[in-house]
């Protein structure tokens, strides 16, 4: 059995998808031109906190959410023209959730590098 590992399947999403900084993220959420996308888990965000005017999508359930055609596609919760940019705790899963985004076919995808862990350190807003 040949199975990839999770590091391989990190390695290739992030040949494919963009990986944004936090000043590039917080330029473009002050702007109004994204999407600010938190994947963690709601343990998570209990445990470390929320970033200021973000949407928190749970990794499980990103597509279903995002896919008009799905039951639980949440009907204007974000705005389909504007960059999606997502987060998790590190960056490992917004790398792949990034990627399965784009191979649903949204256009503009990126994924903040060093997750949540480099947001604390940056200008946005924990609450």
């Amino acid at each position: 059995m040949n199975i990839k590992s999770s590091s391989q399947l990190v390695a290739d999403a992030l040949q494919e998808v963009k990986t944004i900084n936090t000043d590039e993220a917080f330029k473009m959420n002050s702007e109004n031109k994204c999407n600010l996308i938190d994947i963690r888990d709601v343990r998570e965000l209990e445990r470390d906190g929320r970033v200021e005017g973000s949407h928190h999508i749970p990794r499980g359930m990103l597509e279903f959410w995002l896919d008009p055609g799905s039951a639980y596609f949440q009907e204007g919760k974000l705005d389909q023209e504007k960059e999606m940019v997502l987060f998790c705790a590190g960056g490992l899963r917004s790398a792949l959730a990034a990627k399965t985004l784009k191979d649903m076919g949204f256009k503009n995808v990126s994924h903040i590098d060093g997750g949540f862990g480099a947001i604390r350190q940056s200008k946005f807003k924990i609450v």
